[in-house]
């Protein structure tokens, strides 16, 4: 009995620590991916749409378990021993040298062992360490040296732009990588780096690809994507998937087909990479508009907690995380839309928590466990019950 009873009082410690709501917030996007997971794999038979749909539930339950085992971890204690952290997000990216699956266009970003039901994709897991770790290089250059000087700009940025390099040089994977120069320069302008150096960064940046397109070094299907996205007749077998999205959504209506009755969504000849990165079309064609709009509205309150959870965070270094956090999801969710809206050019990015993949799903359910950790240090000791 007394056993039960400590069981009992540890659970309830546990689910005290915890953010319930933005856990609520995270289950039910799931939920409704996973039922437009199920209706994109549809045709495929049910053998295939199963085995989508549970290992999209299994991803969900391992996300589960961080959320709650991070809720009540403090992260900045892991911080400390930053070495490993930098060691670990290079050495699991190297990984992909010998053991990346190649997908036919040159990117390996994923990692596929006969013993595990699901791939890895080690960007994904890598996000957590490197947000950690660059949140507690920005806030120490913050509140030791102020972010005006030329250190506190060169030494993160220069991290960001050397794991972008990393991502990039081994798996070509650069829809990722970008994803990680973003959660940078969030963290740059929440901490107070000044205007004027993202300003120069955009030019640099902007001047640099100008360079590299005019003298043909930039990826003939980078440039491609991009030129696409200004003249859709540029080249229709670069823009057939887009196309197609544009008429999955246009198709939709208010309402929808109906869900499973899509035109393209239920055809073989339909939607390329249905239940990946044209997910939200599968919504728009199936559950119209409205659907649509429920799915903006979910990622919108996600990123609004970690936001508001970053403004109670008690130390720079808890903020600046969170920020990081919230950037990751408002990239994916600006880019996954944009590119099915065919207003951004196809790099790849899933849309969170409602795209298939289970690196994806518990990757982000740990960086809401490390948010809700945060927000469970801002409790009164009365509620912590540390």
């Amino acid at each position: 009995m007394g056993i039960l009873i400590r069981l009992r009082e540890a659970a309830q410690d546990i689910f005290r620590k915890a953010d319930m709501v933005l856990l609520a917030l995270c289950l039910v996007s799931t939920a409704f991916g996973i039922v437009l997971i199920a209706s994109a794999t549809n045709y495929r038979g049910p053998e295939f749409q199963m085995r989508r749909v549970i290992l999209q539930t299994v991803g969900t339950l391992l996300g589960l378990a961080a959320y709650f085992i991070f809720s009540n971890t403090d992260v900045e204690h892991f911080a400390e021993k930053w070495p490993l952290f930098l060691i670990f997000n290079l050495g699991f990216i190297a990984l992909l040298l010998p053991f990346g699956i190649d997908d036919g266009t040159g990117n390996r970003a994923w990692l596929d062992f006969s013993w595990l039901p699901m791939s890895i994709q080690p960007a994904e897991v890598v996000k957590l360490s490197y947000t950690i770790l660059l949140a507690k290089q920005i806030a120490w250059f913050r509140e030791r040296r102020g972010m005006r000087g030329l250190g506190s700009l060169v030494f993160p940025a220069g991290h960001a732009a050397f794991m972008f390099l990393w991502i990039y040089v081994i798996s070509h994977d650069a829809g990722s990588g970008l994803v990680y120069l973003v959660i940078y320069a969030a963290m740059a302008l929440a901490a107070g780096l000044a205007w004027y150096w993202f300003a120069a960064g955009f030019s640099i940046l902007a001047l640099g690809i100008g360079g590299l397109a005019l003298f043909d070094k930039l990826p003939t299907y980078w440039l491609n994507r991009i030129l696409v996205v200004f003249d859709h007749s540029y080249d229709e077998a670069v823009a057939w998937q887009q196309t197609r999205s544009m008429m999955a959504l246009g198709s939709g209506g208010l309402f929808g087909q109906g869900l499973f009755h899509g035109i393209q969504t239920q055809s073989s000849a339909g939607l390329p990479a249905r239940q990946t990165d044209f997910i939200f079309s599968v919504c728009g064609e199936e559950l119209g508009l409205m659907g649509c709009l429920l799915i903006i509205i979910l990622e919108f309150l996600i990123v609004y907690r970690c936001f508001h959870t970053a403004r109670l965070a008690h130390s720079s270094m808890d903020a600046l995380i969170c920020v990081g956090f919230a950037s990751m999801l408002i990239v994916q969710v600006v880019e996954n839309i944009g590119m099915c809206l065919f207003v951004m050019p196809v790099i790849g990015l899933p849309l969170p928590f409602f795209s298939y993949g289970g690196s994806s799903i518990v990757t982000l359910y740990t960086a809401m466990g490390i948010v809700s950790g945060v927000r469970g240090r801002t409790l009164p000791d009365w509620l912590r019950k540390t």
